[in-house]
């Protein structure tokens, strides 16, 4: 077995080819542009799916949260402590179960999405016209399968 790399060609298709490379890329681009977008209201990209993934009829626990938005427990924990800061989010124990706990709006938070979302429907109508037509549909199932959705 050789200990040399492999070729440079094998690099450059990756780099052409590699749909985790390319959705990774995708990904930050859009976050920049939301989170340019959002900056005036003092928000990230990730906060507004946070505070979105929060509008529900009751509170969520941190783990539907976490599941919602694929991640992690502890990152969504972290996630919400500049919210909570910021007076937009509030958690308190859950009264189903005293070790966990729940995640609501404050009227602050609804405020601040109330706010944010009209500059989303705008920034994502924008993206999806840069799509081809049909583009944004396909890409979502497309996800959605990958995602197991």
């Amino acid at each position: 077995m050789s200990n040399l790399p492999e070729p440079f060609a094998t690099t450059l298709h990756i780099r052409d080819h590699c749909l985790c490379l390319h959705a990774q890329q995708a990904a930050r681009a859009l976050s920049r542009r939301f989170d340019e977008v959002f900056r005036p209201l003092g928000l990230t990209s990730g906060q507004f799916s946070l505070l979105n993934s929060l509008n529900r009829p009751a509170p969520p626990t941190i783990g539907q949260v976490a599941e919602t938005l694929a991640m992690d427990r502890s990152t969504v924990t972290a996630n919400l402590k500049p919210l909570e800061r910021s007076g937009a989010v509030i958690s308190t124990v859950d009264a189903d179960d005293r070790r966990g706990r729940r995640v609501a709006l404050t009227a602050a938070g609804r405020d601040l999405l109330a706010r944010a979302t009209p500059i989303w429907i705008e920034t994502h109508r924008q993206v999806e016209a840069e799509l081809e037509d049909g583009g944004a549909d396909r890409t979502r199932n497309g996800l959605r399968r990958l995602a197991g959705r």
